[in-house]
């Protein structure tokens, strides 16, 4: 029988395996790239059931080692399920083999990062993962789509050359990558390791790069960006805090801030989509802010916003001023509803057992400002909760073409469509549009339960949160938000600045957020 060392090689280099070898047997590179993707729910499961850590050393003098445990487990457990509900959704669709090998290579490279525990390893992975993701954001081939992948590709390598000037400097120091090391590396090595893990997570100022990003981009691709590329950037920034006890005040004070970010973009939002990468922003903040049970978060994130992005996704427009003039599907207005509840923390989902679990861990000085995100998630969200239904709707019988997102193909300021018309016939002067416009096809409807029973079996990861209080905090939590809400003007006029998105304002944010660092690592 394999020992759980080779197992967890075998199992690392399986997507990559698989990825390379289904250009030999393209008529087979779905069901291939769905296995691979069940085989890192599988290990990711059993990896959050094994009640001792898997530790793996491969380069002793480097410092180069693996670690699984159930932190591992439950990023791991996101990644499978996102990539698999990915590939269900695409499953009807024109996409060639090229964009499933990218897919898998993608997320090999984040399960290595989901056990690094070396800056090195680290630094190899991501920046796998950056050309990965570049090509899946490419892949329409049209100018839009090419111009975001290289302003993503561009903002990421810049931030690895910071990250790897710090990685440096630690090893300099300590003769080792190990993340240990950074305890006893200096203040300028912190910083630059920080600024570059913090861009490619989507913390505070340098994750403004996101909305773009994950706004344009195709919604399956869009749906990995949210829903795992982010936790690539992040994971190393957690195992840190843990691992280095000095840096746990300071990842959890920029989980804060990044969650009151977020949701203050989120909540003056118009477009759908923008919406759900503001508050990607906004719950990367809540996963750094308790460090002990961010895979719990992460895991219950992942999901959600998957699921909210591949339904978004399927909408006839972005603009949610003409989302409330139409009504949906219930089965999918239902699905997006759930999901963006479960963000908000109501049972019986994940994010109900995860957010609990999340605010009873913070510190004293955590609470109010994490409570006060926490409305705010109710408030932004409430725009795709409350979106009319049709009671009465009759599906749309049109084929599924899998025609890339009209978001990537148009100009920004021009129309930004999607993927489908999911409308009702009573629709009125929509009606055009939805029969011109793909429906969602069978992909969908894979996908969202797929992602909504993994909501659901999460939720069994808490039981405790089945708590009177827990209940008290979520009607008031709910309830506020919705109050504020509802008395808030469907359109507010009010629109924070967007000029901090330009390519030339991340960088110098970038180089501003160094110098901030810096001073805070100092002491």
């Amino acid at each position: 029988m394999m020992d759980l060392n080779n197992l967890t090689i075998t199992w690392l280099a399986l997507p990559l395996l698989v990825g390379f070898g289904i250009y030999l047997f393209p008529r087979v590179d779905r069901p291939f790239a769905t296995l691979a993707a069940l085989g890192s729910i599988v290990y990711g499961g059993s990896a959050i059931a094994r009640a001792e850590p898997l530790t793996l050393t491969l380069l002793n003098n480097f410092g180069v080692s693996l670690l699984v445990d159930s932190l591992s487990g439950f990023f791991i457990l996101t990644n499978g399920f996102v990539t698999a509900a990915v590939i269900l959704y695409c499953w009807g669709s024109d996409r060639k083999t090229f964009f499933y090998t990218q897919l898998l290579v993608l997320h090999g490279s984040i399960n290595a990062i989901f056990l690094c525990t070396d800056l090195m390893s680290v630094y190899v992975a991501l920046e796998v993962i950056s050309i990965a993701a570049f090509s899946l954001i490419a892949y329409p081939r049209s100018d839009r789509a090419i111009w975001i992948a290289l302003r993503y590709l561009f903002v990421s390598n810049t931030a690895m050359l910071f990250y790897l000037i710090g990685a440096v400097l630690v090893y300099k120091a300590n003769t080792s990558f190990y993340f240990e090391g950074i305890q006893n590396a200096p203040p300028e090595a912190i910083a630059l390791i920080l600024l570059g893990l913090l861009v490619k997570g989507g913390v505070f100022i340098s994750g403004l790069w996101l909305p773009l990003t994950h706004g344009e981009a195709a919604t399956p691709v869009s749906a990995m960006l949210s829903g795992v590329v982010v936790k690539a950037g992040l994971f190393p920034l957690v195992r840190c805090a843990l691992l280095v006890p000095d840096l746990d005040p300071l990842i959890r004070l920029l989980g804060v801030a990044t969650a009151l970010l977020g949701v203050s973009y989120a909540v003056l939002e118009r477009d759908s989509k923008r919406l759900l990468a503001y508050s990607t922003i906004s719950q990367v903040g809540f996963v750094l802010a308790a460090p002990p049970v961010a895979g719990f978060y992460a895991l219950s994130h992942g999901l959600a916003k998957a699921a909210l992005f591949l339904g978004v996704g399927s909408l006839p427009d972005r603009d949610l001023r003409t989302l409330r003039t139409l009504k949906l599907a219930p089965w999918l207005g239902g699905a997006i509803a759930i999901a963006a509840l479960s963000i908000c923390g109501a049972p019986p989902l994940g994010g109900f057992g995860a957010k609990t679990l999340t605010l009873d861990t913070l510190l004293p000085w955590q609470v109010i400002p994490l409570n006060v995100a926490a409305v705010g998630t109710v408030i932004a969200l409430s725009k795709l909760i409350f979106l009319p239904w049709n009671p009465y709707f009759a599906a749309l019988k049109l084929p599924f073409r899998g025609a890339e997102d009209a978001s990537v193909q148009a100009s920004h300021s021009g129309d930004l469509g999607a993927d489908a018309a999911v409308l009702s016939p009573a629709a009125g002067s929509t009606a055009a549009a939805a029969t011109s416009a793909p429906a969602p096809g069978v992909g969908l409807w894979l996908a969202l339960p797929f992602l909504l029973g993994g909501l659901a079996i999460a939720n069994g990861f808490y039981p405790q949160a089945y708590g009177l209080s827990s209940f008290l905090k979520l009607a008031v939590t709910l309830g506020i938000g919705w109050g504020i809400y509802g008395l808030l003007p469907r359109s507010l006029p009010l629109q924070l600045p967007r000029t901090v998105e330009n390519l030339d304002h991340l960088i110098g944010a970038m180089s501003l957020g160094l110098v901030i660092l810096f001073w805070m690592v100092m002491p």
